[in-house]
């Protein structure tokens, strides 16, 4: 990923935003700043936001580009994904406060952010894997999860917060209506094999509101968690022989890569999956390449 510019740019709104959002406060500040994220999110980034304010003992309005960099110095002890995300987290929050006028500059700026090797290659399984992690799955609503996830490309959240108004019938198969990052919704078309295996998980006196993968636990109304799909990912995996630390999130890092493999087009596989940018989606044709110049040597 580029490295943020070091020179540090002065940002003089046309009107007082500070004024405007009425934060007089870091922890206002924080509010503003995480309405409208997933819950994860806010979660993940309260969590970093907070270690940092604690850590320093200043206010957002006193810290300074030193405190940044000792604070990184401090997070020697996690992995570098950890430790990537956590600055990335506070220098969106410092961005944030400068664009709206509580900060006078954005000191994050010159922040470096830690070098992250890329491991998503390590998370894309072969097709033949995936194929037989469904054809060994024998409870039906188990493997109407594990083939929705391949064949969609959704996250593990949106396929848990699905009810049976979110499915329609479309030509031959069906469409699933999801609700994605930023509460943008798509709808993805799935094929007549994976809507009959889904549709046959209906009773005959479900409702629309009604939770399409039910929980077999009592005591949560109903409604399956992104946990126990682990579960059931985890164990369908070690069925299939796969000794890795496969997660629902390994089917869509599937779904991306096979279907581009298969010549679907970038801005397709965009959609599906619902990446804001087609970056996010072309880094699947660069840990996978098709070529390479290394053809050309004489070896």
């Amino acid at each position: 990923m580029a490295q943020m510019s070091a020179d540090i740019e002065i940002y003089r709104p046309s009107v007082n935003l500070q004024e405007v959002l009425d934060v007089s406060s870091d922890d206002q500040l924080l509010a503003i700043w995480l309405h409208g994220r997933s819950k994860h999110t806010q979660r993940a980034y309260r969590a970093d936001s907070q270690r940092f304010l604690a850590w320093a003992h200043r206010q957002i309005l006193h810290i300074t580009l030193t405190d940044l960099q000792q604070f990184a110095n401090s997070l020697d002890h996690l992995a570098p994904a950890s430790r990537y995300r956590t600055l990335s987290a506070i220098k969106s929050l410092l961005l944030f406060a400068h664009r709206t006028g509580y900060l006078p500059f954005d000191v994050g700026r010159a922040l470096r952010l830690p070098a992250v090797r890329d491991r998503l290659a390590e998370r894309i399984l072969p097709e033949a894997d995936i194929h037989r992690i469904l054809s060994l799955e024998r409870v039906p609503r188990n493997r109407a999860i594990l083939t929705l996830l391949y064949a969609s490309g959704m996250r593990v959240s949106e396929l848990c917060g699905l009810c049976w108004r979110d499915l329609q019938p479309n030509q031959d198969g069906g469409q699933v209506t999801v609700l994605g990052k930023g509460g943008v919704t798509r709808a993805i078309l799935i094929p007549a094999s994976v809507w009959k295996l889904v549709n046959g998980l209906r009773c005959a006196n479900a409702q629309p509101g009604d939770p399409v993968f039910r929980s077999r636990k009592k005591g949560n109304g109903g409604v399956l968690r992104p946990l126990a799909v682990l579960r059931i990912v985890r164990k369908s995996a070690q069925l299939a022989g796969i000794e890795l630390p496969v997660s629902p999130h390994w089917f869509r890092h599937a779904h991306a890569s096979h279907a581009l493999d298969r010549g679907a087009p970038i801005h397709l596989v965009q959609a599906t999956l619902g990446h804001i940018s087609i970056t996010t989606t072309g880094r699947y044709l660069h840990v996978r390449p098709n070529d390479s110049s290394s053809r050309f040597l004489p070896l």
